[in-house]
């Protein structure tokens, strides 16, 4: 009996330490002789938790909570059950997960406000465990203060930060907010929250940084969350979430060759325990896949994605239009445009723009231009600025707006620079050539669009073109808008079946335009139709 206490006491020792292998061996051992108390069998539950063994974890976690109960422990018991209900929901096993949840809460009814009533009213805010439809709500608030004032526990202190600043950042108040939410993480960083919650607490954050495009923000904390995940051990479970999010900035500024397979082994890894992040990374390969024209593996990419319950649009339908059905390119964002709040319908908008026009309506665009330059003015975010101002940009060229396009179109690049996005840089040149194209000074959009194809070619990228642009009317002379826009793919070297894709029109409609345009110009050949452009470009300028 004394080794067994003596093997107790090392374990203890070595949980408060953070030496998890041992501590778990040695935890394993003394329940074997039926030496733990349900707090040692959850501190075990906690090695399993760090080392990411989420299987382990959860069987110590319910016979942790069985031991607590028959001891008559109902607070350990109901924290424990909290616990429980989070490492099932983030594992995406949302009815049972929502069980546990609903089993603590009437537990917890009949007992003094402790800190699991902080993690019950935390859980319910972050999961929509009430069924309101709404996250973060302003009730949630107020109780995490009162429970915040009353305890005078860092644990939750920091917990009520995080619900009071998520709640902020969705009113619109997003200085104030991430001010909130900065003070959370400071109190992850120096240990004063259980690993669990801790966990959520760093997601949560990270999460919001990217729904807002605050990708300098989201840098910052991602590197402090993998020195945290650094100092516990290279098994962390967290340290497979950061590698995602590490590797989400590693694909928007560019590096695709690297972050590609990268992700891919990092949501495999994660795929069973973390599901929601690696359908978030799924996502991020789907988006270099299509950026980089691999259609069927974009295609396979989003796929998983949505199997692990992403989303994947505003990708998918943007290939889905890429590929020449508009139409249903434009079903496919309206319905999620319908099922995200104001936050998340903000990364669909300029989508939507893009795809509004491609269908020809242009009244729908500019009300989603509305939307996002409300959303940028009221968020705060240079992400959603450098979109608002690029999607105003499309729609000003599709209205011939030459001069108001390039002014909103340079704000756009000069933030996607700040930003460091190159693939973005390329699309807005592309733009920018097309607005110039407009105003007649072919020698410049010929620069810009070299411009643009020189970072295309660096990251492997095929070149956006502009479609349904106005077409400068010294270049059109006798042709009609459309007419003229498929001479202007002719002179570029577009095939009738390339016309055709990037149109979303039949190659017979193609034939028949060219035939229209023969005629008109009186020429014989795709060369000289072609001819006719370049010259006509020229004497504009």
């Amino acid at each position: 009996m004394a080794d067994t206490i003596a093997v107790l006491e090392r374990a203890r020792t070595a949980y408060r330490s953070g030496d998890w292998d041992a501590a778990r061996d040695d935890f394993a051992t003394a329940r074997r002789d039926h030496a733990v108390t349900g707090d040692d069998v959850r501190a075990l539950a906690a090695c399993e938790w760090w080392l990411g063994r989420q299987e382990a974890c959860l069987d110590h976690l319910e016979s942790a909570f069985r031991m607590l109960s028959g001891d008559g422990d109902d607070m350990g018991a109901a924290e424990t059950a909290l616990v429980i209900a989070l490492v099932r929901l983030t594992r995406a096993e949302l009815t049972v997960g929502t069980a546990w949840a609903r089993r603590a809460h009437r537990m917890l009814a009949d007992l003094p406000d402790g800190r699991a009533h902080a993690y019950d009213v935390y859980l319910t805010a972050s999961m929509d465990l009430d069924g309101t439809g709404s996250l973060w709500p302003a009730d949630s608030v107020s109780r995490m203060q009162e429970l915040a004032a009353t305890l005078r526990s860092p644990a939750v202190s920091a917990l009520s930060a995080v619900v009071t600043g998520m709640h902020d950042i969705r009113a619109g108040r997003t200085a104030e907010g991430f001010a909130q939410l900065d003070e959370a993480m400071l109190c992850v960083v120096s240990d004063e929250l259980e690993p669990e919650w801790a966990g959520d607490v760093l997601c949560t954050t990270i999460h919001v940084c990217h729904e807002l495009a605050d990708f300098r923000r989201m840098s910052d904390w991602t590197r402090a969350a993998e020195a945290w995940c650094a100092a516990r051990g290279n098994d962390v479970v967290y340290a497979g979430v950061c590698r995602v999010h590490r590797l989400e900035l590693q694909s928007v500024s560019g590096e695709w060759d690297a972050a590609e397979s990268a992700l891919q082994r990092a949501c495999d890894d994660l795929g069973s325990d973390h599901p929601w992040v690696a359908g978030e990374g799924w996502y991020q390969v789907g988006e270099i896949r299509r950026l980089r024209g691999d259609a069927a593996g974009a295609r396979e990419a989003y796929g998983r994605a949505r199997s692990a319950g992403i989303d994947p649009v505003p990708g998918e339908a943007l290939l889905v239009r890429a590929e020449g059905d508009a139409a249903r390119a434009a079903a496919m964002i309206t319905a999620s445009l319908e099922q995200r709040d104001r936050m998340g319908r903000a990364r669909l908008l300029r989508p939507g723009v893009e795809i509004a026009l491609a269908v020809g309506r242009p009244d729908w665009a500019r009300q989603l231009v509305d939307e996002l330059e409300a959303d940028a003015g009221d968020f705060g975010s240079e992400g959603f600025q450098a979109w608002a101002a690029h999607a105003a940009g499309m729609v000003l060229v599709h209205e011939g707006d030459a001069g108001a396009a390039i002014g909103r179109l340079h704000a756009a690049l000069d933030l996607f620079r700040r930003l460091r996005q190159p693939w973005e840089q390329a699309n807005v040149l592309s733009w920018l050539a097309s607005a110039h194209e407009l105003q007649g000074e072919a020698a410049l959009a010929a620069e810009l669009r070299e411009q643009a194809q020189d970072l295309f070619v660096r990251l492997g990228a095929p070149p956006v073109v502009v479609h349904g642009a106005a077409v400068p009317g010294a270049a059109t002379g006798p042709l009609t808008a459309r007419e003229s826009e498929i001479v202007e793919l002719v002179a570029r070297g577009r095939s009738n079946r390339e016309i055709a894709a990037e149109l979303f029109i039949s190659e017979k409609t193609v034939s028949r335009h060219l035939a229209n345009v023969y005629l008109k110009l009186d020429v014989g050949s795709r060369t000289a139709a072609a001819a006719w452009w370049h010259d006509a470009g020229r004497r504009a300028t």
